[in-house]
């Protein structure tokens, strides 16, 4: 992508500066927009880093056997009203009925859903263990909608569901899950504590929630600098790690996943049966894993900035690389600009060539705004020197100068780091 061509409307201030860093570093490095409250508009560039996020979650979840899949997001209201759900969750749905008179809301979750359609075309003990999973957009009508993407009304969510013939098969497979988790959150560059939760209104014997440090957080966990660990505790007091016994200290945090064993909670209400090995009927064993797909960026950037601005996980960047050219109207500078531009491209590296005419400082301000892992400067002495300045986003002290015949080598290099 070049700069002069790209829709990336960055911002010197903003109008939220009361809202937290990462809504603020977000709209100012123009990857989001509020549309109205509660519901954001994903620019390219913002756009960028989910697709990266979600083929993260694909990559883990495929390796460990789950099936993609996508279900509607209309759901009858009628399923939700079989499970008692629709009382639960009260006026946070977002409920309508249409021309025929259907009552239908829009999906704020999916476990009905799901049930349904196993209900249907789930029958023996031989189709299990089986994991599915979407990622899709949910709607809840919340009374407060804060810190930008972190509760919203509209977001994206990984949810995955496991389906097996006894509690035995789901420990398996939740256990399964679980590690899948802690390599998603690693991969995304977030230090992650898995810690024991109340199942809520998803419901289920055994639940876990997946959290991460962050002073934008609104949950509370206490927390063991010398161990590295986190815990969950009721009583707001100061317990004893019970690793190390050292004084544990309060900290606020960001639900990134749950993960529930569901048991037959679902499937029994929903009739989910399947025949086992001596051709009786028994209800299906469920287990549900959720992600918050688009929680996941600001919680990255709570944990990746500085005062300039973001500093993204390589894996999950809007691109690999920035090319600065410092002189635009020196032509055999952009001429190797745009070579090395196409070259990198051919490499499967993401490039942003900034190749507007203004400032270097500019230049410089908006690439560390948008937290581009690797820099590029074409400077005035290149001419000369055939060498390129090369620097890295989360290291300012560690300044390259790379031949430019084995810049493409190198830069593979450092993105494979």
């Amino acid at each position: 992508m070049k700069f002069s061509n790209a829709f990336l409307p960055t911002l010197r201030d903003s109008a939220q500066e009361k809202e937290s860093i990462s809504h603020i570093l977000m709209l100012r490095s123009g990857m989001i927009r509020m549309l109205t409250a509660g519901v954001y508009v994903y620019l390219p560039s913002g756009w960028r880093v989910l697709k990266r996020i979600q083929d993260i979650i694909r990559e883990e979840l495929d390796k460990v056997g789950a099936q993609e899949l996508l279900l509607s997001c209309l759901q009858p209201l009628d399923l939700w009203k079989l499970t008692g759900r629709d009382k639960d969750l009260g006026e946070t749905m977002i409920c309508f009925t249409d021309r025929r008179n259907r009552q239908l809301c829009l999906g704020p979750t999916h476990e009905e859903v799901i049930t349904d359609l196993v209900k249907n075309n789930l029958t023996s003990y031989r189709q299990m263990p089986l994991i599915l999973y979407q990622i899709q957009t949910k709607f809840r009508d919340e009374l407060r909608p804060r810190s930008g993407l972190m509760r919203t009304c509209e977001f994206i969510m990984k949810d995955a569901y496991s389906f097996d013939t006894d509690e035995a098969a789901l420990d398996k497979n939740y256990e399964i899950m679980c590690d899948c988790y802690k390599r998603i959150f690693s991969r995304c560059g977030l230090d992650s504590f898995m810690i024991q939760a109340d199942p809520g209104v998803i419901g289920g014997s055994v639940s876990h929630e997946f959290m991460v440090i962050s002073d934008n957080g609104e949950d509370k966990l206490f927390y063991c600098p010398d161990c590295n660990s986190a815990y969950a505790y009721k009583e707001d007091k100061k317990p004893a790690c019970p690793a190390c016994k050292k004084d544990l200290i309060l900290k606020t945090a960001i639900e990134l996943g749950h993960t529930f064993k569901l048991g037959t909670k679902y499937s029994k209400v929903q009739n989910a049966q399947f025949l086992d090995a001596s051709g009786r009927r028994q209800p299906v064993t469920m287990g549900c894993y959720g992600i918050g797909v688009s929680r996941l960026m600001p919680a990255i950037i709570d944990q990746h900035h500085d005062e300039k601005g973001i500093i993204w996980p390589k894996e999950v960047a809007p691109f690999d690389v920035a090319i600065i050219t410092i002189d635009v109207f020196e032509a055999k500078a952009v001429e190797f600009a745009d070579k090395l531009y196409d070259d990198l491209r051919k490499n499967n590296i993401e490039v942003l060539l900034d190749d507007r005419d203004t400032r270097a400082g500019v230049k410089f301000n908006d690439v560390d705004l948008i937290g581009i892992p690797i820099r590029i400067i074409i400077g005035k002495d290149w001419l000369k020197s055939g060498e390129l300045e090369v620097s890295l986003r989360k290291d300012k002290a560690r300044q390259l100068k790379i031949n430019q015949q084995a810049i493409v080598e190198k830069i593979k290099g450092l993105i494979s780091e």
